[in-house]
């Protein structure tokens, strides 16, 4: 089994692991019994981490967020999907292997499933440009979302990119177009729409595909309109003030929970959804199943009007007087 990476503020569990899988390795060497031991330091290792993660900076959930072995689009669609298969193209002369995307089943319920794909090692990150879609691969997402609306099946997308691919071709080819006919399109759609932000969505990379009905995010996952590193460069011209842009820019779940913008927030195991990724994809499980039956008993303009009202509440500002909107829990 691969070793977990461990972040930066990890590090005070780096002794804990190492005399863990110390004790581990003489219980299998001897026939001593140190379960006893085992156990005591498993909890000390599980509390701190519990402490850690409780308590993380928005700057330290970009991390999380990026980790190489957090769950990616293509893990969760094996792990929630009784039956799946994988479509591909554009039908324009591209298949870009940054946006994934096809039909699956989840228990009796038959969707369209789509989203960025991030690589584990660097090979594969070329292979999938790091998650960042070229404008092939926002022509891809929509023509399975039009697939979807032809036959009446439910979409439900993941986000995970740092932006969309800004390269010149990407930009020859229309790249800003592509998310804007995105961003049109998805309006119209007369079915259900759930996404999901599973890692870091970034720019309109992610509102590509982020249109949506019900927008749900991981607890140390990350939205945001541009990346802190970004921001920093461009606000004070110094990269390294990203960790103070990312306390700006509100960019964490609870914050943007609180804005209106997303309307749940999904909690992770202990220590991120890279340290139980089945705990991870069974929460989602759970959570797009219940909005999903929610949406499903709407009429198609129930539906329409609620997804259009959604985006236009958005950025309303609310004086004093005001009472706040309901939030969804």
């Amino acid at each position: 089994m691969a070793r977990r990476a461990l972040l930066d503020f990890e590090k005070p569990l780096v002794e804990l692991e190492e005399q863990i899988e110390q004790i581990r390795q003489l219980a299998r060497d001897s026939e001593v019994d140190v379960s006893q031991q085992l156990l005591q330091l498993e909890t000390l290792a599980s509390r701190r981490r519990e402490d850690i993660f409780s308590a993380l900076t928005p700057a330290q959930k970009i991390q999380v967020a990026r980790h190489p072995q957090r769950p990616s689009t293509l893990d969760y669609i094996q792990l929630l999907c009784d039956s799946w298969i994988e479509l591909h193209g554009d039908r324009r002369g591209s298949d870009d292997k940054a946006m994934v995307g096809g039909i699956g089943r989840i228990g009796d319920q038959a969707v369209v499933m789509l989203g960025q794909q991030k690589g584990r090692d660097t090979k594969e990150n070329m292979a999938r440009n790091f998650g960042m879609a070229s404008p092939g691969g926002y022509r891809k997402a929509m023509r399975l979302m039009e697939h979807a609306d032809r036959f009446r099946l439910p979409i439900i997308t993941f986000i995970d990119t740092p932006g969309a691919y800004a390269g010149i071709l990407a930009e020859e080819q229309g790249q800003g177009e592509a998310i804007a006919v995105n961003l049109r399109e998805m309006f119209r759609l007369r079915v259900p729409i759930i996404a999901t932000v599973i890692g870091e969505g970034g720019s309109g990379g992610a509102l590509g595909i982020g249109v949506a009905d019900r927008l749900l995010m991981f607890e140390h996952s990350v939205y945001t309109v541009a990346s802190p590193e970004a921001c920093a460069s461009i606000l004070w011209r110094d990269a390294a003030k990203a960790p103070t842009a990312a306390e700006a820019l509100k960019i964490t779940g609870v914050d943007l929970l609180q804005l209106g913008v997303i309307d749940s927030v999904l909690r992770e195991p202990t220590g991120g959804n890279h340290w139980a990724p089945l705990e991870a994809a069974a929460t989602l499980r759970i959570a797009l199943l219940e909005n999903l039956s929610q949406l499903q008993a709407l009429s198609e303009e129930e539906l329409l009007d609620q997804r259009y009202a959604k985006f236009r509440r958005m950025g309303r500002y609310l004086d004093a007087s005001t009472p706040e909107p309901a939030r969804i829990a």
